[in-house]
């Protein structure tokens, strides 16, 4: 299913994420871990564009934006340490993100599909999620909750592209969403409720798949 431009790009791409997560973790290489990390949406984004000429002008234009948006985040990101404001600015990036992605997906929905199953499952997770890390986000509880909703809509969206579009593109797109989840999870976890260890490695490997599989996923759609 993958054709020769998409298997290359696979190839560079583990490359970059490869050299994103040795990087992000050798306290010595910090300096390419500001290229190493931007790089990896640079690429996602010159592929898309470059492979998505028989999508929709508005599916091109919205995913587009998403990937923009994420490597706003991702830039912005890098900075959190030094202040909350780069925090709360690469959350509301990645918020206009999982929105523009959320279009997208929906765009193709399967009206037969009742996600009430999903919904209720990620309902569970986001409140018990939500009462572990209360404590620690004070100020940020509300943005915080704000983001949750939105990333979930983005998984139920995806969901109902089931039996929409080819299940080849299903899966990437579904699993894609639900490993944003796990590598945002993760991230709030460390940052806010106990250190883990290898946290970056976990958040990087799970984000950079998530963004490969979606914008793998779109492709394939017909």
């Amino acid at each position: 299913m993958l054709s020769k431009p998409d298997t290359q790009f696979a190839f560079v791409f583990a490359v970059l994420l490869m050299a994103e997560l040795i990087c992000g973790t050798i306290e010595t290489l910090a300096f390419w871990h500001h290229i190493t990390k931007p790089l990896l949406l640079i690429s996602l984004l010159f592929y898309f564009l470059s492979q998505s000429k028989h999508l929709g002008t508005k599916t091109q234009s919205l995913t587009v934006l998403a990937l923009m948006f994420s490597l706003a985040g991702d830039i912005l990101l890098l900075f959190d340490t030094q202040s909350d404001l780069y925090f709360i600015l690469g959350l509301i990036s990645f918020l206009m993100a999982h929105l523009m992605y959320s279009v997208v997906f929906y765009k193709r929905r399967n009206p037969k599909i009742n996600p009430i199953v999903l919904i209720g499952i990620l309902a569970l997770y986001t409140f018990g999620f939500l009462s572990i890390l209360k404590k620690g986000l004070n100020d940020l509880l509300i943005p915080v909750i704000i983001y949750m909703v939105v990333i979930l809509i983005m998984v139920i969206t995806s969901y109902l592209r089931r039996y929409n579009v080819p299940k080849y593109s299903f899966i990437l797109v579904f699993n894609g969403a639900l490993l944003f989840v796990i590598s945002d999870s993760i991230l709030a976890l460390h940052k806010f409720y106990m250190a883990i260890p290898f946290a970056s490695i976990f958040v990087m490997l799970t984000y950079g798949l998530a963004q490969y599989f979606i914008v793998l996923g779109l492709l394939k759609q017909r």
